[in-house]
């Protein structure tokens, strides 16, 4: 079993910003895999979809607690389910990754990332399989100064939408191979 987390802001204000690539991420995957809605688990203070992929059961999750405290959700689920890390994977954005690339890492330090900050200090521990959706663009779409928690919390801009879209696509394509294949060839094949 599996634990597939995204992180963002819960509410309708923030559902199309930047700093909800990761709950974008799941919303796809659940599509693409015909996982049922996700429904809210108040006990977990997230929304869930469950399903099984090959064989093994994946749980799809968007943390409620907004994301500087998405770790207190995270924390919940991993020791419910019993979760070892290398079962726990997330999906975020990254404001150090141009826009429209991802990453895949198998662990890693928080960078500038509160909710991965929270995850990280809730668990305490990092090694666990995560893919980074950029999303900076200062510069080259976007106003080059801004303030980081304004520029996070915007709507992509229109000409930014498709480079996005992709970026979404690709960290779905990724994340299957990985489930399928391995974490290591979803690098060979997106990093």
């Amino acid at each position: 079993m599996k634990l597939i987390v995204g992180l963002g802001n819960p509410g309708k204000e923030y559902e199309k910003t930047r700093h909800n690539a990761g709950f974008l991420c799941l919303d796809l995957l659940q599509k693409t895999l015909g996982f049922p809605p996700f429904q809210l688990q108040k006990k977990f203070t997230a929304f869930m979809s469950e399903g099984d992929f090959g064989g093994e059961k994946l749980i799809l999750v968007k943390p409620q607690t907004f994301m500087n405290r998405s770790g207190e959700a995270v924390t919940k689920l991993v020791q419910f389910y019993h979760t070892v890390p290398e079962n726990l994977w997330l999906a975020y954005d990254d404001i150090d990754l141009p826009l429209g690339e991802i990453r895949i890492r198998t662990e890693g330090s928080a960078g500038s990332h509160n909710g991965m900050k929270s995850v990280i200090t809730s668990l305490g521990f990092k090694n666990f399989p995560r893919v980074r959706i950029g999303i900076e663009s200062r510069g080259a779409s976007a106003a080059k100064e801004q303030d980081l928690s304004s520029f996070v919390l915007h709507a992509f801009l229109k000409k930014e939408l498709p480079i996005a879209k992709k970026a979404l696509e690709q960290s779905i394509k990724a994340l299957l191979i990985a489930l399928k294949e391995g974490i290591q060839k979803a690098q060979e094949a997106y990093n």
